[in-house]
């Protein structure tokens, strides 16, 4: 039972023909068809339109009125029935876009369900069964088993009587004027789904809600019936298949390791028919698009998770990425800052184009380690799309786009292209073992004894088993691509009705407070990992974590110096701030797959004066709280930035080039020129003249390998042995998180 917009609701009773399928226009047109060949004339859409909802014995009488007795209409209607099972049989039967998230909302919800359909029993159930959806309904009653068809109530009620429920305990879902006065007359609670023909005013004031499409019933109906909570990591997909698209421009690290398993997760309910990925590396494009599917691998529990339905499209093929984000629901935005002024232009051709065919909003998911990351990507395409069409025009494509922000809690990281070119040698080489053994078991099989098969049935199972050896032979291959963190909570802002589905989402009012709080916590102090545990000789951030002195010093960071001043500024926001440095702390430890160059790169960018170790530093100060520690990791940056492990970064080479012309802290850290076509915001030499002291000095005495001042020098040197030192505030994990005007 439901309560469905204060009304208690037992069972739900579906029409078909309109409803369910949109088969009322395959329908006008078989019949058209059917008419020239029987009677030499195609039928008025008059008499079409007029026969809708009506059983056959009534709509045969229409068309007798309109043209006379001899009008052959049975035998129209009978090569009509096989003009349109042939179409279905061969393109499937065109399934309402919204349906099977509403029937599985249904469903699980503990409905009981029928459909009341005009349609002979033959063609129901083949519909039903082509389009698979008759698992969800217990009865099915058909036109050509009742005395009256719509819009007399029979069908309804003996529906209802055979649910053993009574009417007004039902949702009876329709798309036609007879549909809906059947419904009504029943005295059930008609939900009206328009279709081809609207009723009239009065007869639709007889619904108990009307929709434009099933996707806004969708919308009502979530509302009412239970948001599932975040899955485990464990947790199956849905089984269930939408007719949704999903897009996701950049398919690295976030976009191909965590976007693809939010919605692969969905709504929980059901999971999109597809998702297209956009990349840029050719290797990567041809080895996912030949597995169909990838996996993503969680150290923690050994655990495997195969993610389905996917394909990548190159970044070269620009056509391709207009009709991704023409044909998608919701794209997610994982490319850095670069790539997204350089894309701006293609992503607004394809708003341009997605608006210039009415196909509706798209929510643009931005995964941008930035605040105001929505706003950034915002006006970049704002000003693309003004140099495409008219200041009006794109003001309407905005306005039906939201860009929503998001904060990813979890790290991901992508297996290197050696790692992938060894998964594809050995996994060829299993693929035809597989294949080899296949044949080998199917020849073995037809040499047993037994009895003879009918030649038909034995050329039948022959095409499905070889279609099927392939198949069988790669469905136990994984191509794993990414190593996972198990958190999956991901925060967003806005975003419209899709993100509020999705059960992986928390929908924020304010993501700014939340990305502040991250990057201070995660971002900044997992560089300043990366970076001591270079500059002593670890290669990953798990083996610098097993160092105490890189232990030391991110306990001073977080439980000194950055936490206090989050505490300060933000008290209401105590639990999001614990819930986000307790994982942080257990994933650095186990991190054993984590390059400390992949994390520490872009050094320069995180030495902005708004940005993480800066930030964080200013924020401190504001409220009297000392920063020895955040001063000892920008020297370590500056230190790193100028070492052998970082000669492959470039804005290393940057830092570089900079303290070449001008060997001092002070020039590295004031530095004003471009950077990325902007100037760069550095310190200021008057102003910032203690803090750049400070740095200095640390810089120097890290100047000797042997010097003391590497082991980092406070006297609390307690390790994270466990975590008992977070439990004190540890049920805040589990616990709703206290934004200011939190929304699910």
């Amino acid at each position: 039972m439901i309560n469905f917009l204060g009304k208690r609701i037992e069972s739900a009773i579906f029409d078909m023909d309109g409803t369910m399928f949109d088969t009322e226009r395959l329908r006008f047109q078989t019949i058209r068809q059917a008419s020239v060949e029987l009677a030499g004339r195609p039928i008025e859409d008059r008499t079409l339109i007029g026969s809708l909802g009506l059983s056959a014995v009534r709509a045969e009488a229409l068309a007798k009125e309109h043209y006379g007795e001899d009008y052959p209409y049975r035998e129209i209607r009978r090569r009509a029935d096989e003009l349109e099972l042939e179409h279905v049989r061969t393109h499937g039967v065109p399934v309402k876009v919204g349906l099977l998230q509403v029937l599985e909302r249904l469903r699980r919800s503990g409905l009981t369900m029928a459909v009341a359909t005009s349609s002979r029993r033959a063609i129901a159930e083949e519909y039903l069964i082509n389009a698979n959806v008759l698992k969800y309904f217990d009865i099915t009653v058909c036109g050509d088993e009742v005395q009256r068809g719509k819009p007399n109530p029979e069908i309804f009620l003996r529906a209802a009587a055979e649910l053993s429920r009574s009417p007004e305990h039902c949702l009876m879902v329709e798309d036609s004027e007879n549909g809906l006065l059947s419904a009504s007359d029943a005295g059930g609670q008609p939900i009206l789904i328009h279709d081809i023909k609207p009723p009239r005013p009065e007869i639709e004031a007889r619904a108990f809600r009307s929709y434009p499409s099933m996707l806004d019933f969708l919308s009502d109906l979530a509302g009412c019936v239970p948001k599932l909570g975040v899955p485990a990591v464990t947790d199956p997909f849905p089984q269930a298949i939408n007719q949704m698209r999903v897009g996701i421009h950049g398919f690295g690290a976030m976009g191909g390791g965590y976007l693809t398993q939010v919605f692969s997760h969905w709504d929980g309910y059901t999971r999109p028919c597809e998702i297209v990925g956009v990349t840029g590396d050719r290797l990567l494009h041809d080895a996912v698009n030949a597995f169909g599917k990838i996996s993503v691998r969680y150290g923690k529990y050994a655990f495997d998770q195969t993610i389905d339905r996917l394909r990548l499209i190159h970044m070269a093929d620009e056509d391709a990425i207009v009709k991704m984000y023409c044909d998608s629901l919701i794209v997610g935005l994982a490319l850095p800052e670069q790539a997204i002024r350089q894309q701006a232009r293609l992503i607004a051709r394809g708003l341009l184009r997605r608006f210039e065919q009415g196909l509706g909003e798209l929510t643009i998911l931005v995964v941008l380690n930035k605040v105001g990351g929505a706003s950034f990507v915002r006006r970049h395409i704002e000003a693309a799309l003004l140099g495409l069409t008219s200041s009006a025009e794109c003001a309407k494509i905005l306005s039906n786009t939201h860009f929503s922000e998001s904060v990813v809690s979890r790290i991901v990281t992508r297996l290197g292209r050696e790692s992938l070119l060894r998964q594809l040698r050995i996994k060829t080489e299993l693929f035809e073992k597989n294949l080899a053994e296949a044949h080998k078991a199917d020849d073995a099989a037809a040499q047993a004894p037994g009895d003879v098969a009918h030649p038909e049935i034995e050329r039948r199972v022959s095409l499905l088993r070889d279609a099927s050896r392939p198949a069988q032979a790669l469905s136990d291959l994984h191509l794993i691509l990414f190593n996972s963190e198990p958190d999956m909570l991901l925060y967003a802002q806005g975003g419209g009705a899709v993100l509020r589905q999705l059960r992986q989402v928390k929908t924020v009012e304010d993501i700014a407070q939340i990305q502040t709080i991250k990057n201070r916590l995660w971002n900044g102090t997992h560089a300043i990992v990366a970076w001591y545990s270079s500059l002593l000789g670890y290669s990953t951030i798990g083996r610098g974590m097993g160092d105490e002195r890189v232990v030391a010093l991110v306990q001073q960071l977080i439980e000194n110096e950055i936490k206090p001043a989050l505490l300060r500024e933000t008290p209401e926001l105590e639990g999001v701030i614990t819930m986000l440095m307790r994982p942080f702390i257990e994933r650095c430890r186990s991190s054993f797959k984590d390059p400390c160059k992949r994390v520490g790169r872009d050094p320069l960018r995180k030495l902005r004066r708004s940005e993480r170790i800066l930030g964080s530093i200013a924020l401190a100060r504001k409220h009297g709280i000392a920063t020895p520690g955040l001063e000892f990791a920008i020297a370590l940056a500056i230190r790193y930035a100028l070492s052998d492990e970082a000669h492959e970064d470039l804005e290393c080479e940057l830092i570089r080039g900079i303290y070449s012309r001008t060997p001092s802290v002070e020039a590295v850290l004031t530095y004003r020129g471009s950077y990325n076509g902007h100037p760069y915001q550095g310190l200021d030499p008057v102003a910032d003249a203690s803090l750049i002291a400070a740095v200095t000095d640390h810089f120097e005495k890290l100047a000797d390998r042997n010097s003391p001042h590497w082991q980092w020098p406070l006297a609390a040197r307690r390790r994270f042995t466990d975590n008992r030192d977070l439990e004190s505030t540890a049920a805040a994990n589990d616990a709703i998180i206290p934004v200011t005007a939190c929304a699910s």
